[in-house]
């Protein structure tokens, strides 16, 4: 009987924890989520000058157009970013509006508008890029950008 009783309970607790494990999984795999946290990581480690991990976000075989720029690379991308995060000449800050994300199999796309502003001497400048990013899942199931457009958004 005591058996049966230990089986009872250890059968109860796991089916009264059952729901909370599967939600946790649910939003641990849902991609539209991943991409947003890494979206806001990234923003937030630029923005405190966290050089450590800033290319993170971009898959190793990258290709990127910026307005008016030649194609570009994922070595020339984290290049220019470590660059930027040693001038301590200016102070540099990026806020974040996601448009849209749009999730299918192993890839996403993301529209949105980055808004940078650069302080230098004193004199703040800010500028709004639009982009839309391309995401490719990752083998070990993380979201990275594979390719990307930006440009300056028109007033």
């Amino acid at each position: 009987m005591n058996r049966f009783m230990l089986y009872v309970a250890a059968s109860a607790f796991i089916f009264a924890t059952l729901p909370c494990t599967l939600n946790a999984a649910t939003v641990d795999k849902d991609p539209a989520s991943n991409i947003r946290h890494a979206l806001d990581q990234w923003r937030a480690d630029f923005n405190a000058r966290r050089a450590a991990h800033i290319c993170d976000l971009f898959a190793p075989d990258l290709r990127y157009d910026f307005y008016d720029a030649p194609e570009r690379t994922y070595p020339e991308l984290c290049d220019r970013l470590h660059r930027a995060l040693a001038d301590n000449t200016q102070t540099l800050h990026y806020d974040l509006q996601i448009k849209e994300i749009i999730v299918s199999a192993n890839l996403a796309i993301v529209r949105l508008i980055w808004k940078s502003t650069v302080t230098i001497d004193g004199k703040q400048q800010s500028n709004d890029e639009t982009g839309l990013d391309v995401f490719g899942r990752q083998p070990d199931g993380s979201w990275k950008i594979i390719r990307y457009i930006a440009y300056p958004a028109k007033d």
